[in-house]
């Protein structure tokens, strides 16, 4: 999180708001100094927290269009910082809030959450995100439980108390804001909110015995969710529109917001070409492997959680012993904390369950991502504005494209050199990542709608592992429509880091060190590819490419 705010800077951060603010004020001279951008950003992020009225975050259709219209004032002052003598960390550093402006841009212009999906007004999330912010747009103020201490104190349960009461009156103010028309938003907004209600009832019920007062307001927030539902659902009919934004638009909110130099119809290619890529690699894995064993899933819950800690004690080890990367004290406990529970079913349990009842390592590699969030509390970065988490999910194809790749650069350094099998689990994720990927970007280009998105990522997923009705899939499409671009981002962030290695490696021609790339690569924050690829080559053309040299070039 960003550092305490000193009273002075706390003094200019209000001036800068309200110079910001006032679209008749003359504006202030520029700015030159990092230092300046530093307090720059702490006034923008007062700036981008909605306004509260009676308790709740006002998103009202006059807040809303206030708050757009002050960001051109923002957006003036950034450009006229003088940038000049900065050095590339510096001037990525600007990129950010850059960035970050126009995800509020695009916020305001087409996604409008507050406006077109029911389930943006869900604010009690019972379990972490393994990215560095919550994916999605979330309701300002919303309740996450792992920020919390564990056990609850005592003002901690009444913090929590004092917010779950406020739901009733948030979902009054939503059903004036909801007057989207996009029919999927809708329809999956209200099952995520009878989703929210059952939440809510377990919440309150583990809690009943020691703090009564989260089981009384998690029950009457259960309640109104219910009753919230039912208001969606008499209000459906007239819900008939597409809910993805339209290929013009996805393309801009990859080039402008997320700094990724691809448009709609590129993304679609190279998602494509992983996917083909992944199923060939498969069947040559499943050759090669003819004659040995099957994996076997985990039987019971003992022997599950010893083939997970033995796995992970053991691809820890080869991080360290492979000279991978260094690794610290703290990343071995972050990853233990991670051991999913053995899942009881006769049946096909959710995807990556399915997955990690099979082998332990492909999903250890993935895990990557708390070894990150471990590194965010202990070793964070120097730039306070990379120390915050980056609204928008601009973070995606870093945080997203960096764990996806890990899968395969752990499986190319030897990994699974015991674990024939295993390659073929690494296929098949990738393979999950660009069928899911695609149908995302089918539905924002308006090629299909929700349905036909689960069912397309469901046929091209290997050994049937994704039904088009599982809980997996069922999710993953319904946040990738509330969020454009995301679902692709595991597989083009990691198809720019391929490049970034590429390009590093080039100008290191017989000098390659992988230790040492991992380590200047995973320890300059969680930001765009696009922005890690100019720091640590030199080279600024990924982001000139993204950007079509459409600003002023430093």
């Amino acid at each position: 999180m960003i550092k305490k705010i000193t009273f002075p800077v706390l003094i200019l951060c209000i001036a800068l708001v309200s110079a910001c603010s006032d679209k008749n004020e003359k504006s202030p001279a520029p700015l030159k100094t990092h230092a300046d951008l530093v307090q720059f950003f702490s006034a923008w992020r007062i700036f981008t927290t909605p306004e509260i009225k009676n308790g709740i975050p006002d998103y009202s259709r006059e807040a809303m269009k206030e708050q757009h219209e002050s960001l051109k004032s923002w957006q003036t002052r950034l450009n006229n910082f003088d940038t000049t003598g900065w050095s590339i960390p510096e001037q990525v550093d600007w990129y950010l809030l850059y960035a970050e402006m126009n995800g509020m841009d695009f916020e305001h212009r087409v996604v409008r959450p507050w406006e077109r999906d029911p389930a943006f007004y869900i604010t009690f999330f019972s379990e972490a995100s393994d990215v560095p912010e919550r994916e999605g747009p979330t309701y300002a103020g919303s309740i996450d439980l792992s920020t919390f201490e564990q056990p609850l104190s005592g003002a901690s349960a009444a913090a929590i108390a004092e917010k779950l009461n406020l739901i009733p009156a948030i979902y009054e103010q939503a059903k004036i804001n909801l007057t989207g028309n996009s029919r999927d938003l809708w329809v999956l907004g209200t099952r995520s909110i009878r989703a929210h209600a059952e939440e809510l009832t377990a919440f309150g019920l583990s809690n009943r015995e020691k703090f009564p007062e989260i089981a009384d307001a998690s029950q009457k927030a259960a309640a109104t969710s219910i009753k919230f539902a039912e208001w969606l659902e008499a209000n459906s009919a007239g819900k008939n529109e597409l809910s993805g934004i339209g290929k013009e638009d996805y393309t801009w909110n990859l080039r402008y917001v997320h700094l990724l130099p691809f448009d709609w119809e590129e993304e679609r290619v190279l998602l494509e070409r992983e996917l083909f890529r992944a199923h060939s690699g498969l069947r040559f894995a499943e050759h090669r492997n003819r004659k040995l064993p099957r994996l076997q899933k985990s039987s019971d819950a003992e022997g599950h959680k010893k083939m997970l800690t033995d796995g992970t004690t053991e691809y820890m080890n080869f991080l360290q012993q492979d000279e991978f990367l260094t690794i610290k004290d703290y990343m071995i406990p972050a990853m233990i904390a991670q051991i999913r529970p053995f899942v009881a079913n006769d049946g096909l349990r959710g995807f990556f369950d399915e997955i990690d009842h099979r082998d332990p390592m492909p999903m250890r590699a993935h895990f990557y991502h708390w070894m990150e969030k471990a590194r965010e509390v202990k070793e964070p970065v120097k730039s306070p504005i990379r120390q915050t988490p980056l609204l928008y999910n601009i973070f995606d194809s870093r945080a997203e494209g960096f764990a996806t790749a890990m899968e395969e650069l752990v499986m190319n350094a030897g990994l699974l050199k015991d674990r024939p099998r295993a390659t073929e689990l690494i296929y098949i994720m990738l393979a999950q990542r660009a069928a899911r990927g695609l149908g995302s970007i089918y539905q924002h280009g308006q090629e299909m709608d929700f349905d036909q998105a689960t069912k397309y990522a469901s046929k091209w997923v290997p050994w049937g592992l994704l039904p088009a009705d599982g809980g997996t899939i069922q999710h993953e499409e319904h946040f990738y429509i509330q969020q454009p671009g995301y679902g692709s981002s595991y597989v083009t962030g990691k198809i720019l880091i391929d490049q970034l290695i590429a390009e590093y490696a080039r100008q290191r021609e017989g000098n390659f060190i992988l230790k040492e790339f991992m380590d200047d690569f995973t320890t300059r924050g969680i930001i765009p590819v696009s922005l890690l690829y100019w720091e640590m080559t030199g080279d600024k053309s990924m982001l000139n490419r993204a950007l079509e040299k459409q600003i002023p070039i430093f």
